[in-house]
């Protein structure tokens, strides 16, 4: 408000001044004479103020015109001038317009276009790290892996793009299929940038890939440390990879780091059944049958599974079917109502040759829940029974085309493998695997209705059916059950 009203009166002020001013010009006499040549040229006041003015305007263009020639000079002779900023602003405006062009053209993808842009906007920028990364994808989305490579290179010598370039190799290599040479630029890009989630998770699966668990381990504890990773999921693809370290030493023959890499898998997740199992035998193997007992306990209250079962059979090999199912029944009555349970405790029962106690284990399962595992016990209990061939063949019939139960199931590709793996063998995702039901329709066993003839086989020389082995079980498929031994099911499965 002060200052507003200070230039008013600074304002009035100046225009009082030029008002007297210019009346003392008109009133004053006399004024100035110039001799020019022997010539005066006589200038009144107001004449003389004038002539000064023009004289002030006159020095002022000189000034400027002389500074314009020394710019010229200047420029010629390659020196930084208004003139030459003038033309390095034109030149960047084209560059970044060529460059904006580009990136859409990329995005848009237009790969061809977007390269005669990058190499424009490369005439006009002096930004290698910009104009050589939108050439280099340029040329990928155009087919050139040849110039995209030979730019993904010029990236490297950078300090400021190294990382840009080793990862644009790296996934060249991965495209073509060389993982050794990915894998190493894979580590040399997470040594630059360790945060990096992408270069962690292809890190991470290549060394999957590789079977290198203890790498792999350590690039899973960067991926918790940088916070790209929950700590529960951390938890189990640990316990995974500790798993998989371990079948890598019983591989190499050293069993006492086996047994301790499965334990420690173990009580990293001990949901995980491989790594209970594996855990379990590392225990019986040292002769204590407490902590295998509870181990496989453990993983059985969170999901049943007949390896469960057949592991904790091994802690007493010898036993009699009787004190086996004495011994086993803590284990059943963890998950009564599981199907995976009341087959069991069948199966347990058809061992005893209770074939009464067997068909109250099994309940109603063969008609809520018939699998061919589920209906072969049913052909055994009715054999043990003494039904006739006729019923024992039904049974078998309906085991050919029942669904098999849970499987070993990617959750990514849906592809169902007939033994766990840390990775899926089709798509190669890690740590996707899961015991259950195959999604949309069931499998069955190979050959459908097809198979009938061979399961029933021949006619026998009294003209009864002969009935051959049968896949007693949806996940082994080297078990079977003789037609002789329905009413006295091996032990092993138990």
């Amino acid at each position: 408000m002060i200052w507003s009203l200070l230039k008013i009166v600074i304002f009035v002020v100046a225009v009082a001044a030029l008002a007297l001013g210019a009346g003392w010009l008109l009133e004053s006499e006399g004024g100035i004479t110039v001799v020019v040549g022997g010539t005066e040229y006589p200038f009144g006041p107001l004449q003389s103020v004038i002539g000064l003015g023009l004289l002030v305007i006159a020095v002022w263009i000189g000034l400027k015109l002389l500074g314009l020639l020394i710019a010229t000079w200047k420029f010629l002779n390659g020196d930084e001038t208004a003139i030459s900023r003038f033309f390095d602003r034109n030149r960047a405006a084209k560059g970044f317009d060529a460059l904006a062009q580009g990136m859409m053209a990329l995005a848009s993808g237009e790969g061809r276009l977007a390269l005669a842009k990058a190499e424009k906007a490369n005439r006009y920028l002096d930004r290698p790290e910009l104009t050589n990364l939108l050439t280099a994808q340029a040329a990928e989305l155009a087919g050139d892996k040849k110039k995209a490579e030979e730019t993904y290179r010029k990236l490297v010598k950078n300090d400021a793009t190294r990382f840009v370039g080793v990862r644009g190799i790296m996934k060249q290599k991965l495209a073509n299929g060389d993982t050794d040479t990915a894998l190493k630029l894979a580590e040399k890009a997470f040594a630059l940038k360790p945060k990096h989630v992408d270069t962690q998770d292809v890190l991470l699966q290549l060394q999957a890939d590789k079977e290198d668990w203890s790498g792999a381990r350590e690039t899973l504890n960067a991926k918790l440390k940088h916070g790209s990773l929950p700590r529960d999921v951390h938890k189990r693809r640990d316990a995974v990879l500790a798993l998989s370290q371990a079948k890598a030493v019983i591989d190499e023959g050293s069993s006492i780091e086996a047994r301790e890499a499965a334990i420690e898998a173990n009580r990293l997740s001990p949901d995980l059944i491989p790594a209970a199992i594996m855990a379990a035998e590392g225990y019986i193997a040292k002769s204590q049958k407490k902590y295998a007992t509870r181990v496989l306990k453990k993983a059985w209250e969170t999901q049943p599974h007949p390896d469960l079962a057949a592991a904790f059979a091994q802690i007493e090999p010898d036993e009699t079917p009787a004190a086996r199912l004495k011994r086993f029944a803590p284990l059943t009555r963890a998950k009564p109502d599981s199907a995976e349970t009341k087959m069991l405790l069948a199966e347990l029962n058809l061992a005893a040759e209770d074939f009464p106690g067997a068909r109250r284990a099994l309940g109603d399962l063969v008609e809520t829940d018939l699998t061919t595992r589920s209906a072969t016990l049913m052909a055994a209990i009715e054999r043990g029974e003494g039904a006739s061939d006729a019923v024992v063949q039904g049974w078998l019939a309906r085991a050919v085309t029942a669904p098999r139960g849970p499987q070993w199931v990617c959750d990514n590709c849906h592809n169902i493998l007939s033994a766990w793996a840390p990775t899926c063998g089709n798509c190669g995702a890690f740590d996707t695997l899961t015991w259950k039901r195959p999604p949309g329709s069931e499998v069955s066993l190979p050959g459908g209705s097809e198979m009938l003839p061979l399961l029933i086989g021949p006619k026998e020389a009294d003209g009864s059916d002969a009935i051959v082995p049968l896949t007693p079980r949806g996940d082994e498929s080297d078990d079977v059950i003789e037609a002789e031994d329905l009413g006295n099911p091996a032990q092993k499965s138990a």
